[in-house]
């Protein structure tokens, strides 16, 4: 059966107290509507129609995409006035109406929703809760057949007793929704089109009104305020720390520990406290990551140790390689197998052949270095002129003393030895050894300059 979904996105989110639109407020490093979004996307629909009013600009802006239909709600009368914007643009035989807002909810829980659905049929997504202040109420006859939805400011005492709340989200035949949203009314305390009212309509008109239930309350939790959003926040790294665990990843901590992207891990990592993990990760068997770590889309090879406040980005690291604590690898650091940096080392755009190694102190940018090729503490590659960047090219078994600068364009051949202390400015061939430093004078009886006094 052919799908639309229609996202509700126009609310402006007055408790956040901020600039920003609600839905754009972000969970796990992405905005609230962007989740939604990607939920409805794994459905694959004929068409995804955002409805958006508040901070409409921002959200097309930040969001547009060829998938994608805005539609504008240009006043905010109720979640039935909203899904009757986007009408003129369903053409599907049934409608999905999903929330900006609700981020956590899942492709499966709507799969079943979507199972129960027909022509003849409404299928209502509800949630038992402890405390459904706030929620509309699910109203059921004797024979346990839903027969209506009460919102909360208009419910009666006995009605508020009630623990199945509404969500609001549900699926329904495009043509029946038409009918029911041109006869909603607004005689209820809050002056709006309740998208709820359809679900009596429904029952009156002889449909069936069934319902399915999330995992658990937190997937169809919205986030009105910003205590909210933590609370979202909390839950989906929860649930993503879980996840790993059971793919064969030890988290030291669940509770510290964030994903924000798409992770792909092998089995016996471990991670320790404070890690974050942003846009595409990729982790084979046997990964060490220390703590406090920050690891953007990168790939780790089988056994490769990231120690300890190590920030990576754009960055791959062989089989066995090592890098920090305290390195920072850029877009385009390659270290090759068992290849280490250490502390204080940052690479940008450099490839460390296989064994190559850089202990600690150094830059080396636009960069390729052979195998076994060793750096010494203080080196730097003189990459930038000021205009355009340069490359430095070492061959095999190179050795760097301390404290080099090597200025290129550059070519070092292998078995090259520098001097410690030296600026090499010329290519320097195979098994040479290389000093560009000011000869060193020693001037006796020199006195060092005193303190005046006061």
């Amino acid at each position: 059966m052919s799908l639309d979904i229609v996202i509700l996105a126009a609310g402006q989110g007055t408790r956040m107290r901020s600039a920003l639109p609600k839905v754009l407020h972000p969970v796990a490093g992405k905005s609230m509507l962007g989740h939604v979004i990607d939920t409805a996307r794994a459905l694959q629909p004929q068409g995804i129609h955002v409805v958006i009013g508040h901070g409409a600009e921002q959200v097309r802006e930040r969001l547009a995409a060829d998938d994608l239909q805005f539609v504008l709600q240009a006043e905010q009368l109720g979640t039935g006035h909203a899904v009757a914007q986007a009408l003129p643009g369903l053409s599907a035989e049934q409608v999905l109406i999903l929330y900006g807002d609700v981020p956590l909810i899942e492709t499966a829980t709507l799969e079943r929703l979507l199972a129960k659905a027909g022509s003849q049929q409404l299928a209502l997504l509800t949630v038992e809760l402890p405390d459904p202040t706030g929620y509309g109420r699910i109203l059921r006859d004797a024979a346990g057949q839903v027969t209506a939805i009460v919102e909360h400011k208009d419910a009666t005492t006995e009605q508020r007793a009630v623990r199945e709340g509404n969500t609001g989200i549900l699926a329904v035949p495009r043509a029946r929704l038409t009918d029911w949203l041109g006869r909603l009314k607004n005689d209820n305390a809050q002056g709006e089109y309740y998208l709820t009212d359809v679900i009596a309509m429904a029952v009156a008109d002889g449909l069936v009104v069934a319902t399915e239930q999330p995992q658990g309350p937190m997937e169809v939790q919205g986030a009105n305020d910003r205590i909210q959003l933590a609370e979202l926040e909390r839950h989906y790294q929860w649930r993503a720390g879980r996840q790993l665990m059971a793919q064969g990843v030890t988290l030291r901590d669940p509770a510290r520990f964030d994903v924000r992207g798409e992770v792909t891990v092998g089995r016996d990592v471990l991670i320790d406290i404070n890690v974050i993990l942003e846009g595409r990760v990729v982790i084979e068997d046997n990964v060490e990551i220390g703590a406090n770590c920050v690891i953007k889309n990168s790939t780790l090879r089988r056994g490769a140790v990231v120690k300890a406040n190590s920030h990576l980005e754009g960055a791959e690291l062989g089989e066995g390689a090592d890098c920090g604590p305290f390195a920072r690898l850029r877009p385009g650091a390659v270290l090759g197998a068992k290849a280490h940096v250490g502390n204080f080392v940052e690479l940008k755009n450099a490839v460390l052949g296989e064994g190559a190694k850089a202990g600690h102190l150094s830059y080396l940018g636009d960069a390729e270095i052979g195998a076994r090729t060793n750096i010494g503490a203080g080196t730097i590659t003189c990459n930038y002129d000021g205009a355009n960047k340069h490359r430095t090219v070492m061959g095999e078994d190179v050795f760097i003393g301390s404290n080099s600068s090597l200025v290129a364009p550059l070519t070092l051949g292998a078995g090259v030895t520098t001097g410690a202390g030296s600026v090499i400015t010329q290519d320097v061939p195979a098994a040479a050894l290389a000093v560009g430093r000011a000869k060193q004078r020693n001037i006796d009886g020199w006195k060092r300059p005193e303190k005046l006094k006061k």
